[in-house]
């Protein structure tokens, strides 16, 4: 059931004086506290609610409550929900009188009587504003219209206040989308200033975003190098953005971007090389209001692209070396003009053997660095004894020179260890390779082993050329090798060491080195002792 207020306060310059403070206000929460705070002041309540649509829901949700504690929002549900008739008229709720009473002790309040003023904009029902009174009353028609024309513009207030609460959200949402975008990202005005400048730009430029708004873009945009594109002031001036309309097409929107890739000054001093995008922001009459700049660091792009054509490289080279050398002495035997001596033919062949073993490992490690991209790194586990596998690999390369000597230094309980004895055999041979490649004039090289409750450890000792601090890590990424007069001189993919990683680290171990400058270098790597600390699919990537 409806009850018209009986409205004895007309004061049409007070409603109008809270209208005008309504409809000024944009903050939601504020604005229903106001419209709230008038309808019970006018209609002389003790308790008053305000309930809005939420997403099209049937259920309104109290957004404001006067008179009461917010504990008890609960309460006033039944009045709520079921409405079998709403209109500018007033709300219909089934047992209504019943539901008041029930919602009167509930509270502890003698209330009578619940005045409903429904919110309408263009005919959309938004919700409805309660008023509850300790008292019954009746309204002339004249009062009606001014309750209801509050109420419209209640509605207005409201309606203003949610667009300007989505605005807001949205506008929140874009500036921590672009605060936190992983490329850097500055806008300028048509003037060319910063005006907003975010935190991936601040550490690509090495400017604080304090320092550099309000001020021209080429005050931070200094080019060392400018190998593609032209500058974004040369191309202001040659016309960009064309914004034009005498083609036919529309004037809103942007122009075509302008792409820019250089070598970036920093305040420092330090070169950064960079990928810049630059997308102008046009009004509907084609005037330039923004200019978006998208800054992306391309080091590790140039990293990857120098890697890639190296890596080319030495793969052309490594495998032309073998094929080279078995093409020659091949033919060499084949020829009919000559009687070779046995021992000749002996050694030719085993010339022949040593570069097909070699290029087949250099297949191998290329097909396992493929595998290991895409399908992780499998195992297949049984007791292995490090020390065996040590021993064996340690005798096939003391063949394979005789500048180096080895030595072996295992503790006699040494124990056995869970693994795939021929991934754990590459990773002893990949580092006993390195340690005899990377001392040339020879040396000891010394392979141990420790062991605690948990874990085993293998060294490999040499007293080779030695590694820089910088290059410890990078050593183990795949087709990385040392920048050095050595390293180009001598045979390698940058593979074994990638290979090795994936190794241990797929049987739960860890890999490193310790290393100084002309004086050497040790690579460990650890092994779980127990099947218990191995991942359980027994693979990685």
């Amino acid at each position: 059931m409806v009850f018209l207020p009986d409205f004895r306060v007309r004061q049409r310059d007070y409603l109008l004086e809270i209208s005008r403070a309504m409809t000024a206000q944009l903050d939601l929460t504020e604005v229903l506290r106001l419209i709230l705070q008038a309808s019970v002041t006018m209609l002389a309540g003790e308790v008053g609610l305000i309930a809005l649509r939420e997403n099209d829901e049937a259920t309104l949700r109290v957004r404001a409550l006067i008179g009461v504690g917010p504990e008890y929002v609960p309460v006033f549900a039944p009045l709520l929900t079921g409405f079998t008739d709403v209109s500018t008229e007033g709300v219909n709720v089934p047992g209504f009188d019943q539901k008041l009473r029930q919602v009167a002790q509930a509270l502890g309040l003698p209330l009578r009587q619940a005045i409903a003023l429904p919110m309408y904009l263009a005919d959309e029902f938004i919700g409805v504003i309660y008023v509850f009174r300790t008292f019954s009353g009746t309204a002339t028609l004249n009062d009606r219209r001014v309750l209801q024309s509050f109420a419209d513009q209640a509605a207005i207030a409201v309606h203003n206040a949610r667009l300007y609460e989505e605005v807001n959200r949205e506008r929140m949402r874009l500036e921590s989308i672009l605060d936190h975008s992983a490329d850097g990202v500055m806008i300028l005005d048509p003037g060319l200033a910063i005006t907003t400048f975010n935190k991936a730009m601040s550490r690509i430029s090495g400017w604080p975003p304090e320092a550099v708004l309000g001020k021209p873009y080429d005050a931070i945009i200094t080019w060392v190098s400018r190998p593609q594109g032209v500058d974004l002031a040369e191309a202001v001036r040659s016309g960009w953005p064309y914004t034009g309309q005498a083609d036919g097409k529309d004037k809103s929107g942007a122009s075509d971007t302008l792409y820019v890739e250089g070598d970036l000054l920093r305040p420092d001093g330090t070169q950064i090389g960079v990928g810049i995008t630059y997308a102008p922001l046009l009004d509907e009459e084609g005037r330039l209001i923004n200019i978006i700049v998208n800054v992306r660091d391309i080091t590790h792009f140039r990293e990857a692209q120098q890697m890639k054509s190296t890596f080319i490289s030495v793969i052309s080279h490594e495998l032309k070396t073998p094929v080279a050398l078995i093409k020659g002495y091949a033919g060499t035997l084949r020829r009919e003009d000559a009687n070779w001596d046995p021992a000749v033919v002996q050694q030719s062949l085993a010339v022949i053997e040593e570069e097909a073993d070699r290029l087949a490992e250099l297949i191998e490690n290329l097909l396992a660095a493929s595998k290991l991209q895409a399908e992780g790194m499998r195992l297949n586990l049984e007791d292995v004894s490090l020390v065996d596998l040590v021993q064996r690999s340690v005798s096939r390369f003391q063949t394979q020179t005789d500048k180096h000597t080895f030595e072996v230094d295992f503790p006699p309980d040494f124990p056995i260890v869970p693994g795939d004895e021929e991934r754990l055999r590459q990773v002893i041979d990949n580092l006993l390779s390195n340690a005899i490649k990377y001392s040339p004039d020879g040396g000891m090289i010394r392979i141990g082993g420790t062991f605690t409750p948990d874990e085993v450890r293998i060294t490999v000792q040499d007293q080779g050329v030695g590694l820089p601090q910088d290059e410890w890590e990078r050593i183990f990424d795949r087709f990385y090798r040392v920048d050095d007069a050595l390293s180009r001189k001598t045979q390698g993919t940058g593979l074994g060491l990638y290979l090795s990683r994936a190794i241990v680290e797929a049987h739960g171990g860890k890999i490193g080195v310790h290393s100084t400058p002309g004086h050497g270098s040790t690579f460990y790597f650890t092994l779980p002792r127990y099947q218990r600390y191995l991942r359980k699919d027994r693979r990685t990537t």
